[in-house]
């Protein structure tokens, strides 16, 4: 089993360092690691060292650190403007395609989303669940996760393609850059309208003949790209 990861705002210059705080409480009263075991810090940003823990303490380990590596940026990168879901499906799209690999989410504020974001406890919802999705996973990499936006304040770049029943072309046969960035637009429990679909053109494209729900679809479509452009 890979040893844990832990989030740290940077990472330690030296080859000592004591892990406390949120993430201290979590390893030392949580996961209960004691002396002799291995451990990831992580800075979100690429950077990762790895370490044995020396002490176990309430709240805190003592670690030896290796060396630092630096995982460097995926390239093209992959942003998901992902339609905003009533309940729990939002975050669970946020869990799942921070775990297949998305560098960039966008929560969007569609026509057809039902619910209907009226102060930041959503967004920061979406954010730890990023966070926790990152340590499960061991990526080096936390996505962005944006502000919320309405379809006339999405500024999409780069190959554009749009997740839709309708389109013709299978996502598995649509030209993809070999650097840049590509964004993945996923409608809502009611799907793209179609004033939507015009006002943020791109490349419609289809997984397959199976409709999935808005918050699954963004992570197989990920996934399907991530085999193509050799993630995985």
């Amino acid at each position: 089993m890979s040893p844990p990861l832990f989030l740290v705002d940077e990472l330690p210059s030296g080859d000592r360092f004591t892990l406390a705080g949120a993430e201290g409480h979590h390893a030392a009263n949580v996961q209960r690691l004691t002396a002799g075991e291995a451990l990831l810090l992580c800075d979100g940003r690429g950077g990762l060292a790895r370490g044995i823990v020396l002490a176990a303490h309430k709240g805190a380990l003592d670690l030896a650190l290796d060396p630092a590596e630096h995982v460097p940026p995926a390239d093209p990168s992959i942003t998901v403007v992902q339609g905003i879901a009533k309940g729990e499906r939002g975050e669970l799209a946020v869990q799942l395609l921070t775990e297949v690999g998305a560098d960039r989410i966008v929560p969007w504020q569609a026509a057809r989303s039902v619910a209907r974001w009226r102060d930041a406890k959503p967004l920061e919802r979406w954010r730890s669940t990023a966070r926790e999705a990152v340590k499960q996973s061991r990526r080096p990499w936390l996505p962005e996760v944006t502000e919320a936006r309405s379809t006339r304040q999405l500024a999409l770049t780069g190959t554009v393609l749009v997740l839709h029943e309708e389109a013709s072309e299978p996502l598995s046969a649509v030209a993809l850059p070999a650097t840049g960035e590509i964004t993945l637009v996923v409608g809502p429990e009611g799907g793209v309208a179609p004033e939507e679909l015009a006002s943020i053109g791109g490349t419609p494209v289809r997984l397959g003949r199976e409709v999935l729900r808005t918050s699954t679809a963004g992570a197989a479509a990920v996934s399907a790209l991530s085999v193509r452009l050799g993630r995985w």
